[in-house]
């Protein structure tokens, strides 16, 4: 497997192979991150289609006071594990090299789906996600690309976005890993205590009951939506948001679709101790 830091010899070491299936992170990688690789190589075009991932912790999706500079940098480590799950070709570019200069070209994604959920509580977020995916794209230039499902909104926006584009790219969605307690797998879970690791699966027991509630008829959303929440702080979790939306476009669901057999999805993002954890759950 090669590792490749600099954008020209990407380019020379791509041009000469077929499309490549792409699976972009920002490392400290765990078993929901690999799935990604399997999902990339059983998705490319051809056998000898190369599988490539990307390291890149991206300084524009984070808010000032958020955990860049704290965030693992774990490059010998991911290396190993990608090798070990088929992966072709590391592109881990430096800051000097993704962004040579100020990046004040940005993509904007539309407020009414970028600045709802993650977008409201992370405001520059989605900016931020989609000029970086866009210019690995450009750099990759895959035929597909895989995404995981737990950054349900994050998936939206980039489908929305490689289709408006019109890019060459067909986006996988694959589904969330979770450890055997149910757990979503996610890179901060390392920042979680003893103890709130062991507390940390209510979140997704929270977003089941929710669930199992929301196609009652006998029952305001509005209120199965605030009591989630007031579980959750009973239990010393700050919430940002719980809510079903539909899942073609995040946006609340009339009481017909929520009651009948539309497509839903519940959501939820909520901070344990100094961790914010997010999980969602399609209906």
């Amino acid at each position: 497997m090669q590792v490749i830091h600099s954008l020209r010899e990407l380019r020379a070491t791509l041009d000469a192979r077929s499309a490549a299936a792409f699976v972009p992170t920002m490392g400290n990688l765990h078993e929901g991150h690999l799935s990604l690789v399997h999902e990339a190589v059983q998705r490319r075009a051809a056998p000898d289609s190369p599988v490539v991932a990307s390291i890149f912790v991206n300084r524009l999706q984070f808010l000032p006071h958020e955990d860049f500079d704290r965030y693992p940098r774990t490059l010998a480590r991911d290396v190993e594990l990608l090798a070990s799950a088929g992966c072709d070709l590391v592109f881990a570019p430096d800051e000097r090299e993704l962004y040579p200069e100020p990046q004040v070209y940005k993509v904007q994604p539309p407020a009414a789906l970028a600045d709802i959920l993650e977008g409201e509580f992370r405001p520059g977020f989605f900016t931020g996600v989609c000029t970086v995916v866009l210019k690995l794209f450009h750099c990759v230039q895959p035929a597909v690309a895989v995404f995981g499902k737990k950054d349900y909104q994050q998936l939206q926006v980039i489908e929305a976005m490689t289709r408006q584009f019109a890019l060459p790219i067909q986006i996988v969605g694959h589904d969330t890993v979770r450890a055997g307690d149910g757990l979503a797998l996610s890179s901060r879970n390392g920042y979680l205590s003893k103890e709130e690791r062991h507390e940390a699966v209510t979140l997704q027991q929270v977003l089941h009951r929710l669930a199992d509630a929301a196609r009652d008829p006998g029952r305001r959303l509005v209120e199965l939506e605030a009591q989630a929440a007031a579980d959750l702080r009973q239990r010393g979790w700050a919430p940002d948001y719980l809510t079903l939306r539909r899942r073609s476009d995040l946006l609340a669901p009339t009481d017909n679709e929520r009651c009948g057999s539309a497509p839903l999805v519940v959501l939820g993002a909520a901070r344990l101790g100094s961790t914010r954890l997010i999980d969602n759950l399609e209906l």
